[in-house]
This record gives C-alpha cells, sequence and structure tokens, in this order.
C-alpha cells in the first residue's frame, strides 16, 4: 500500500510561482498541494484551516513576510514543517528565517527533484540546506562572536540547558529544529569564550544572566 502523499502548502505572492509548483506537483503521486496563500498572513490562515504537512514559504512579500509568519506559525504551535523557497540567500534573510524555525532553506534555481527530496526530508523531520546557505551559516558560524550581548533566543536556549534539557527537548519546547539549537549553542560558546554546555552555564550564572534557583 502506497503511503500517503504529503499535504503541501505553497505560499508566494508571485501567482506564476505557484501555478509552476502546483503544475509541477500535479504530475507526482507523493506530494498534494492542498491549497495556496500570497503572503504571510494569508499563509497562517490557510495552514490553521488546511493541516499541510509542509509550507513552501517565500520569504518577501507585501504585508507579512515569510520571517514574520514562520515566528507565528511556531507561536501557534502549528505542527507543519516549513521549507523556505525563495532567491535570496544573504545573511539577512538566511539567519532570521532559521532562527524562526525554518526547517530547510532551498533557493528557486533547485531542480524538481531536489524540491522533491527537500520535502521528504523536511516532513521526516530532517534539515535541507541549498549548499551557498550551508555556506552562509559555516561562515556565520565561524566568525568571532564574542562582541555583543546574547541575545533572547540564545538566553532561552540557555535557561533550557541549565535545567538540564537536551538538544532535541530544547528545540521541541522552543519550536525549533535541532540545527537551529546547535547553531543557538556555538554563539553562546563564542560570546561566552568557553567551549562547552557546563561551561557556558556556569559563566552565565557568574555574569549574572542566569538566576539560580530560590532567588
Amino acid at each position: 500500500m502506497a503511503p500517503e502523499p504529503i499535504r503541501v502548502l505553497i505560499v508566494d505572492d508571485h501567482p506564476v510561482v505557484r501555478d509552476g509548483l502546483r503544475g509541477m506537483f500535479d504530475r507526482t503521486e507523493d506530494v498534494d498541494v492542498v491549497g495556496e496563500a500570497s503572503d504571510g498572513r494569508e499563509a497562517v490562515d490557510r495552514a490553521l484551516a488546511l493541516g499541510p504537512d509542509v509550507i513552501l514559504m517565500d520569504l518577501r512579500m507585501p504585508g507579512t513576510d515569510g520571517v514574520s509568519a514562520i515566528r507565528e506559525l511556531a507561536a501557534l504551535r502549528v505542527p507543519a514543517k516549513v521549507l523556505v523557497l525563495t532567491t535570496y540567500d544573504t545573511d539577512s534573510d538566511v539567519l532570521p528565517a532559521i532562527e524562526a524555525g525554518a526547517a530547510g532553506y532551498l533557493l528557486k534555481d533547485a531542480s524538481p527533484q531536489e524540491l522533491r527530496r527537500a520535502i521528504r526530508a523536511a516532513h521526516e523531520g530532517g534539515t535541507v540546506l541549498a549548499p551557498s546557505v550551508a555556506s552562509v551559516l559555516m561562515d556565520r558560524v565561524r566568525r568571532p562572536a564574542a562582541a555583543g550581548p546574547l541575545s533572547d533566543r540564545e538566553l532561552e536556549v540557555l535557561a533550557l540547558i541549565a535545567k538540564g534539557r537536551s538538544n532535541r527537548e530544547t528545540a521541541a519546547e522552543l519550536f525549533i529544529s535541532e540545527a537551529t539549537v546547535k547553531t543557538h549553542l556555538v554563539h553562546v560558546y563564542a560570546k561566552l569564550e568557553v567551549n562547552d554546555r557546563a561551561a557556558a552555564v556556569a559563566a552565565a550564572y557568574e555574569r549574572g544572566l542566569l538566576q539560580p534557583k530560590g532567588r
């Protein structure tokens, strides 16, 4: 018996892009396009109404953008995996999308085969990144980060780690991917000038970034 097709919601402000993706998936048996949206606000509404497995999300759209939609979907605990599909691969596009909880990031020059593989991988809990996007993330991780305070999200991750949560548990509690948790921890280590979780927690208590229980 063949498995159920993966239910996909397409979000893009260009009708020709939506039509092209729908036409491509109409020729496959393992993907079922259940709906479309033209901006982030509509994407959230359609996701709540249709319950897709995977959302193909453009980033730069009039009105509510893709990153804002990804954050709202996470806040609403929508279980669909968000796979970014855009033409932009700069720091200012990639990092906010991944930090918001995107399960993957592809560019619109991806082949139909790559896109279908990415949808399957995202549906199964994996993370898929275009090569240029992976390079952006690696460059950011390697870049010295000691200058600057911990972000709110980095503090949230560190607080959960201090409570003994694993990366998987932290990801589940914050509705982000394990890969995103690892990226946050790399930044935390660099900013606190430490090499592991225990040292990061100790340094955070010492600097007053975390409060011991009972205070």
